[in-house]
């Protein structure tokens, strides 16, 4: 580093530095409560927009307790780590056991095994005597089904009385299927509407006013008291009507900091009339992943992966038959629920109608159409469903092509016939579909390179060139300012290093061609794994390393039953399963193989780095406001869920950010993330007109040899950069003359003390300490 940055504000409340031990997390709750008690001095929190968010999991279970008491411990830390906004998992009281807290049972009370109504009033305080804001995730769409049933006041009342309950309008419940009556989980196929095949979650009707009214008032009253300023609306394409949602949301809290869970495919865009921030940033996720994949590397990794598993070229099959898979055996109900509101709307059964209704969902390009009933459809829903009747038709025969015109002009509601029920009945089907089909079917079922089958990304896709991400961030700064951007999520089938590590196998294919045929004729048995499987399992381990053989056989486990290719959870092939996790536990058990996998991890580790703070400047510094998972301001390797939920250790978080801030150089490249998001995040906070809402955004170019290697972008005075595809780079003999066009003169690395001149700046002494680098005018103290 050129010298050592002093610590660049004053130390918190409650900030002292860790010294030699590391106090428990139990211990530090209760001195943040006895805190809050005895009063502490609050810090002005102004009308700022919000600058970057940490996501926190509340967990009420025994013996992993993190509740509002732990949460509160942690503000001192967020504070001086330079976010804005402390997001929180749901906080309303779920079902017994939750681990999640998305499966609510009363609207009307804070979670007691998260400390209730006292505790979540002192952990505000605490985060507002520390300049920080609450964003709260919200679950509109569905309520749990406990044990005993009785937990959930609503739902039992209307076990007792049916369609004449009070309650009866809050669900969303066939009762003509159910013979008048509710058919609870394991008596029978349920025909109320589910969280997409969760038969204990059962979908609520938020299109009521009284349903929004009564399951709202508490979290509406918490922003009225100022305890919580923003919401997260969770599953936002599983209600009758979005936009009516939002706007009710937004009218009743009107100062809240909005923005809600959505997956857009492709050219799809949030409908610009939502009265929101923007989305929880899955559209920007595989944007900032797909600058490290270098698309060189499609063709070879392609051959390769085909050549292994005899699996198809193309991820759109494997999607469709995922799809068609997922209604056949997951959302029968639903369909089945569908299919007889069509025939109501045509007056009668017609031999094709079925057919072409499946076919039509099966080929929907996108989760769902926002048509409105009585409304005529906006253009952007005309085009995704003529898109998806191009795409159906070429699967049926052409006598079936009337009966799928008539399905599309119902869900559009267009011609002599519309039926309302039919209209909105689509859309809630067409999402489920499309999340069963997709992300948990295909995303297992097709794994040529599993770094890219993530939520919100499209397996099919390899990479993302400069020219299209800056047109996305410049349409971000343009439309939706606030919206959240991530890397890393609670729902992320592998946390954000893990894909940065198998990034670098893009550069790589001959050398990992070569090292997995090396480890799967190490043994002298057959590998049992199904071909794809087994191709995961190699880029699991090599993505997470080390990995224990806990983790890796409860990911395969979930990994193979989420494939449903030979067997699923509903209905398990235990003699398969124990072969795969018992070859796994082989693999690790195997010191010479674990040996020589260690040796080749070995060599990506530097070209990692890379990547690891490379993706992390982009997403921290780029339009939108930026959240961290909680934990990856250090390297994060989790899989999926349970792995990602588990335990943080905060201690040792606030001792290397304590270092860092008083002087010590990074040592590794935990170190050196933390360097890059704090530094961040505290510049994003003091200087909001450069990365707020007002802010632009500018693409930043590079010249010479291997000027493609870099990504850079202005934000007002300050310009963020960072190094992609460090191998092809190390092969053109590094940057050999490269230069960056920054502008001006004066400019200084807040990530390393350096300075440089400009506005023409050398980029071998730009990137000599760190790869990635984050510049504001030398006049600038911090």
């Amino acid at each position: 580093m050129c010298a050592a940055e002093p610590a660049p504000e004053d130390p918190l409340p409650g900030d002292e530095p860790p010294g030699e031990e590391i106090v428990s997390e139990d211990h530090l709750a209760e001195e943040a409560l006895a805190e809050v008690n005895r009063g502490i001095p609050e810090r002005d929190v102004v009308a700022v927009p919000p600058s970057g968010t940490y996501r926190l999991q509340l967990r009420g279970t025994p013996g992993e307790r993190f509740g509002f008491a732990e949460a509160a411990a942690l503000a001192p830390y967020l504070a001086s780590l330079g976010v804005s906004h402390v997001y929180l998992s749901p906080i309303l009281r779920a079902a017994p056991g939750s681990a999640h807290g998305y499966d609510v049972i009363d609207h009307s009370r804070l979670a007691d095994e998260l400390g209730g109504s006292e505790a979540f009033g002192a952990m505000s305080a605490r985060f507002r005597a520390h300049g920080l804001k609450v964003l709260v995730d919200v679950v509109p769409n569905h309520m749990a089904i406990p044990v005993p049933h009785e937990l959930n006041l609503p739902l039992a009342a209307v076990l007792a009385d049916g369609p004449a309950s009070p309650f009866a309008k809050w669900f969303d419940i066939d009762w003509d299927a159910g013979g008048g009556r509710v058919v609870l989980p394991g008596g029978g196929p349920p025909n109320y509407r589910r969280f997409f095949d969760i038969d204990g979650l059962i979908g609520l009707r938020q299109e009521d006013p009284e349903v929004f009214e009564r399951t709202h008032a508490l979290l509406l009253g918490l922003v009225e008291e100022g305890l919580v300023d923003g919401l997260r609306v969770d599953h936002v394409d599983g209600l009758a009507d979005p936009r009516g949602y939002l706007r009710r949301l937004a009218e009743a809290a009107p100062d809240a900091w909005l923005v809600v869970e959505k997956i857009t495919e492709g050219a799809e865009r949030l409908p610009p009339d939502w009265p929101c921030a923007g989305t929880t940033g899955y559209d920007s996720l595989p944007m900032i992943g797909g600058l490290f994949v270098d698309p060189a590397g499609e063709k070879p990794l392609t051959d390769y992966y085909v050549a292994l598993t005899g699996g198809p070229r193309d991820f759109a099959e494997v999607e469709r038959e995922s799809r068609r898979y997922a209604a056949a055996h997951c959302l029968g109900p639903e369909i089945e629920r569908l299919l007889r509101v069509l025939e109501r709307a045509v007056g009668g059964r017609r031999p094709g109608l079925e057919r072409a209704l499946v076919e039509l969902l099966v080929a929907m390009p996108v989760y769902r159409a926002y048509v409105v009933p009585g409304e005529d459809a906006p253009q952007q829903a005309v085009d995704v469903l003529d898109e998806a009747a191009r795409r159906a038709r070429a699967h049926l025969s052409d006598d079936l092509h009337a009966d799928l015109d008539t399905v599309v002009d119902l869900a559009l509601g267009r011609g002599e016939r519309t039926d309302a029920e039919f209209i909105v009945r689509f859309q809630q089907t067409s999402a489920p579909l499309a999340a069963k089909g997709v992300e948990d079917t295909a995303f297992y079922r097709w794994n040529r390179m599993a770094a890219l089958n993530e939520v919100g990304g499209s397996p099919g896709r390899f990479s993302v060139g400069t020219d299209e991400f800056h047109a996305h961030c410049a349409r971000l700064a343009r439309d939706w300012p606030s919206t959240m951007t991530t890397l890393s999520t609670h729902d992320t089938k592998r946390e954000e290093d893990v894909r940065a590590w198998l990034s670098v196998l893009s550069e790589l294919p001959g050398e990992w061609a070569e090292a997995v045929d090396r480890w799967r004729n190490w043994g002298p048995d057959p590998s049992p794994l199904e071909p794809d499987l087994e191709y995961l399992l190699w880029q699991t381990l090599v993505g997470a390393w080390p990995l224990t053989s806990g983790r890796l056989e409860e990911f395969l486990t979930k990994a193979m039953r989420e494939a449903k290719t030979r067997t699923s959870w509903l209905d398990q092939d235990p003699a398969y399963e124990e072969a795969v996790l018992a070859y796994a536990r082989g693999v690790l058990g195997d010191p010479d193989l674990v040996t020589d996998m260690t040796s080749f991890v070995a060599k990506l580790t530097s070209y990692a780095r890379v990547n690891t703070l490379g993706q992390k400047i982009v997403q921290l510094a780029m339009p939108g406001v930026p959240d961290v998972y909680q934990g990856c301001e250090l390297t994060g390797l989790a899989l999926v869920d349970p792995d990602n939920r588990r335990p943080v250790d905060y201690g040792r978080r606030r001792e290397h950010l304590f270092r860092l801030d008083t002087g010590r150089q990074p040592k590794e490249v935990d170190d050196e993330k933390l360097l890059v998001t704090a530094r961040t995040l505290r510049l994003r906070r003091a200087h909001p007109e450069w990365f707020g809402p007002k802010a632009g955004y500018e693409p930043i170019a590079a010249h010479g040899t291997a000027a493609e290697h870099v990504v850079g972008f202005a934000r007002g005075d300050a310009v963020a950069l960072a190094t992609r595809l460090p191998v092809g780079l190390e092969r053109r003999g590094g940057w050999r003359g490269t230069r960056v066009d920054v502008r001006r003169q004066g400019w200084r690395d807040i990530l390393t003390s350096c300075t440089h001149m400009g506005p023409i700046l050398d980029a071998a002494r730009l990137f000599e300490h760190l790869p990635v680098a984050l510049l504001v005018p030398r006049e600038i103290d911090r």
